[in-house]
C-alpha cells in the first residue's frame, strides 16, 4: 500500500475553537498512538481474512470543513425513519445541522458534540474515549486522532425513550475517508433505542450502485449503560459496493443492565467490524444478533468479543452469513468468562448459508472459560439450502428459483424480524427481497 495511502498516514491531532484541554489531550494521545501502530495486515491472527489491498491503489483524504454537495431534506427521504422524532445527520462524516432533526426534551440530549460539551462536559469525559482502545487498536486510534464531529446520545436517570433516536452517516464524494464517532450514554434506569445507520448517496447523473466511487469510513461508537439501563442498538451498514467500511463498537454494561443489538451488514467491498461488550457489573445481560447478506466479490468480517467479568451475567449472540457469487463472509466471535464471574450463561451460534460454489466463509467461535459454575455453548454450521425443502416447495407450485429465493429469504428474515421499528423492518425486508430474487 502506497505510504501516501491516508490509510498508513497517521493524522494529526485535530483542534477545533472552544475545545476543553481533556479533548485536545484524547486527540493528542491517539495521534500519538497511530504514528506508532502498524496498519492491520493479512499476517496480523486477527485480521488475516481482512485483505485491504483491493485499495492499496486508492489515496483517501479527509473530507473538506463543509461538505461539497449540499443536500437538501427530499434527498434524504428515502433514508429517513418515519418513527424516529430526532435524527442527527452527518454527510461525509461532518455535522449537517439543516439536516437535523432535534426536539427539545429535557428526558434525553441528542446533539453533535460542539453543542453537547458545553453543558455536558462531565458526562461526556467520563466515557468518550475511555471504552474504545485506542492503544493497540490502529483504526479506533486513527479515529480519534480525527475526531470532531460526533453525535451525542445522553440519557438521563430514569428517562423511558419511546422514539427512536436516528443517527445517519451518509458517504457522498469520491476517495473521501470520514471519521463518524458516536457516543451514548444511558444513565441509571434510563432506556432508548439507537439506529446508527450507514448509506451511500449516488453522485451527480444518477449512475448505479456498481459505479459509486470508493469511499472509506472509519468509525467507532461507545456505548456506556449504568445499572439496570437499557439500550437497543440496532447498526445498518448498506453502504456502496465499492467502498471500504471499518468499524469498532465498544459496549459497557453496569449491573442489571440490558444491551440488545441488531447489526446488518449488506453494503461496501470490504467491511470489517468488531463489536466488543464488557459485563462490569452482576447480573448484566446482552444479546447480540447480526446478518451479513453479500454477493459479487464483497468481504464482509465481524468480530465479536463477550467478556463476563462479573458473576450471574447472560449473553446470547446469534450471526448470520449468507453469501453469494465470490463472497466471503467471516466470522470470529470470542466469549471470555473471569475467574469470579460464576454462574454465568453464554450461547454463542453461527449459521451460514451458501448460494454459490465460489463463496466462502471462515467461522470461529471460540470459548475462554475460568470460572466453574457456568453454562456455556457454541456452535457453527455452513451448508447449502436444502434440497429436501427445495423439493418440497416445488411441489406445492413454486418453480425452483422461487423456491430457492424464499428459503434464502426467510434464513436472513430471522434477524430482521428481531428489529422492533416498523419501517426499517420494511425497508430491510424490500431490500433482502431484491437481492434475494434478483437472480433465476
Amino acid at each position: 500500500m502506497s505510504d501516501q495511502s491516508v490509510l498508513t498516514r497517521a493524522p494529526s491531532a485535530t483542534t477545533t475553537p472552544g475545545d476543553q484541554p481533556w479533548l485536545e489531550a484524547l486527540r493528542t494521545r491517539a495521534a500519538s498512538r497511530t504514528a506508532v501502530l502498524a496498519r492491520p495486515t493479512t499476517r496480523d491472527e486477527e485480521w488475516r481474512f481482512t485483505d485491504l489491498s483491493p485499495f492499496a491503489q486508492t489515496t483517501f483524504v479527509p473530507a473538506p470543513g463543509t461538505p461539497s454537495r449540499q443536500l437538501v431534506a427530499d434527498d434524504i427521504a428515502g433514508f429517513t425513519i418515519e418513527e424516529a422524532q430526532t435524527r442527527l445527520v452527518f454527510v461525509d462524516g461532518i455535522y449537517a445541522p439543516a439536516l437535523s432533526v432535534r426536539q427539545d426534551d429535557r428526558d434525553i440530549v441528542i446533539t453533535d458534540l460542539q453543542s453537547a460539551h458545553v453543558q455536558h462536559a462531565q458526562t461526556i469525559e467520563a466515557h468518550l474515549g475511555h471504552h474504545a482502545d485506542i492503544d493497540s487498536a490502529y483504526f479506533a486510534a486513527q479515529n480519534t486522532a480525527s475526531m470532531d464531529n460526533v453525535a451525542v446520545v445522553i440519557v438521563p436517570r430514569n428517562s423511558a425513550i419511546t422514539a427512536p433516536v436516528h443517527l445517519l452517516f451518509i458517504a457522498t464524494q469520491k476517495d473521501v475517508l470520514s471519521f463518524p464517532r458516536c457516543l451514548v450514554v444511558a444513565e441509571a434506569g434510563s432506556s432508548v433505542t439507537v439506529v446508527e445507520d450507514y448509506v451511500v448517496m449516488n453522485q451527480p447523473g444518477g449512475q448505479e450502485e456498481a459505479h459509486l466511487a470508493t469511499h472509506f469510513t472509519n468509525t467507532v461508537t461507545e456505548v456506556a449503560l449504568a445499572d439496570s439501563a437499557q439500550v437497543h442498538h440496532i447498526r445498518l451498514q448498506r453502504e456502496g459496493g465499492r467502498g471500504l467500511h471499518i468499524g469498532l463498537c465498544a459496549v459497557a454494561l453496569g449491573r442489571s443492565s440490558q444491551y440488545t443489538s441488531v447489526s446488518i451488514a449488506m453494503g461496501a467491498r470490504i467491511s470489517r467490524v468488531n463489536l466488543e461488550v464488557v459485563h462490569h457489573g452482576e447480573g448484566a445481560t446482552c444479546t447480540l444478533d447480526g446478518l451479513a447478506l453479500i454477493g459479487n466479490r464483497q468481504l464482509a468480517d465481524t468480530h465479536t468479543l463477550v467478556d463476563h467479568a462479573k458473576p450471574h451475567g447472560t449473553s446470547f449472540q446469534l450471526h448470520k452469513c449468507i453469501a453469494d457469487d465470490s463472497a466471503h463472509a467471516v466470522f470470529n466471535g470470542k466469549v471470555i468468562v473471569r475467574t469470579d464471574a460464576q454462574k454465568i450463561d453464554a450461547r454463542q451460534s453461527n449459521r451460514n448459508l451458501l448460494l454459490s460454489g465460489k463463496a466462502h466463509i471462515d467461522t470461529k467461535p471460540q470459548l475462554e472459560i475460568f470460572a466453574s459454575d457456568v453454562k456455556c455453548t457454541h456452535g457453527a454450521t455452513v451448508g447449502q439450502l436444502d434440497a429436501d425443502e427445495v423439493f418440497y416447495l416445488q411441489s406445492r407450485g413454486l418453480s425452483e428459483a422461487a423456491a430457492r429465493n424464499l428459503l434464502t429469504y426467510a434464513f436472513g428474515a430471522e434477524i430482521i424480524e428481531r428489529i422492533p421499528i416498523a419501517s426499517v423492518k420494511q425497508q430491510l425486508v424490500q431490500k433482502v427481497l431484491e437481492q434475494t430474487t434478483g437472480k433465476s
